[in-house]
């Protein structure tokens, strides 16, 4: 990956209770929002569940690409998280316990202990399970998590996040601002929009495929409504590099007119 090219980011939520609707995805959101703070959108995103194949099938379609990709969910030591061990699997490698994951997850048993919550000792059964959650696919990284200092992990532009939006989050933005802080604002695009009124969405379409055409890395979209506002309409607009994103706005607003439609609602 190059400064000039930005790389497709993508997310991957992983979770059954997401699927079943016991819990709402919030993930998405919070990813468009920190990359649009950051110049930066969002190319894909999937949903998938705790199963293991399901899991390492996706990831190794994932691995297979250049896209920089985000992944939360599944990473704890409870029998139904299978993520480390479905990385491993794409990857082909084997699962190890990295040293400053076990450090920080022993360091977080210590304040357990200072705090009056359990025990430092690691040779404690309840904390060698807990050392599970340092066991990452070799060759991994890992990502800090400010929240209770038990790591993800990052290997081959993926990085690798608890469900719980309190540890992703912080995770999400340290690894957009010290990983892939060069692509921050790398390409300058705008998005124009505006309302049609009295136009059929057939008759428009001719004139955002012939926009296309002619601003090329312009992309025009069409959004119609059925009228919750009051009137029926069309969300029509433009987005990409602002100069050409404003020479085909200005052509989309005349063809919306030429064609029939109107800028302004109809009077009631």
């Amino acid at each position: 990956m190059s400064v000039a090219t930005a790389p497709r980011l993508r997310l991957i939520i992983v979770g059954d209770e997401i699927l079943s609707g016991r819990r709402q995805d919030k993930h998405f959101s919070k990813m468009v929002e920190l990359l649009s703070q950051r110049g930066m959108q969002l190319g894909g995103a999937e949903f998938i569940s705790d199963e293991r194949e399901t899991i390492a099938a996706t990831l190794a379609r994932s691995f297979a690409t250049d896209d920089v990709v985000f992944c939360c969910g599944g990473i704890g030591a409870t029998p139904d998280d299978q993520t480390r061990q479905a990385a491993a699997q794409a990857l082909g490698v084997e699962l190890e316990l990295h040293p400053e994951a076990a450090r920080l997850i022993a360091e977080r048993c210590a304040d357990n202990e200072r705090r009056g919550q359990g025990s430092g000792d690691m040779s404690l059964p309840e904390n060698q399970q807990r050392l599970q959650m340092g066991v990452f696919p070799v060759g991994a990284e890992i990502v800090p998590n400010p929240y209770n200092k038990i790591p993800g992990f990052f290997i081959r532009n993926h990085t690798f996040m608890p469900g719980f939006p309190v540890m992703a989050w912080p995770m999400m933005e340290w690894t957009l601002d010290t990983r892939y802080r060069q692509f921050h604002h790398a390409v300058t695009r705008i998005e124009h929009s505006f309302l049609a009124f009295k136009l059929p969405e057939s008759r428009i379409t001719p004139a955002l495929e012939e926009l296309e055409k002619r601003w090329p890395g312009i992309k025009a979209f069409s959004l119609p409504s059925m009228g919750e506002t009051g009137h029926p309409h069309i969300d029509l607009g433009v987005k990409g590099e602002p100069k050409a994103a404003a020479e085909a706005l200005a052509y989309l607003r005349a063809e919306v007119v030429r064609v029939g439609g109107q800028l302004n609602p109809p009077e009631k």
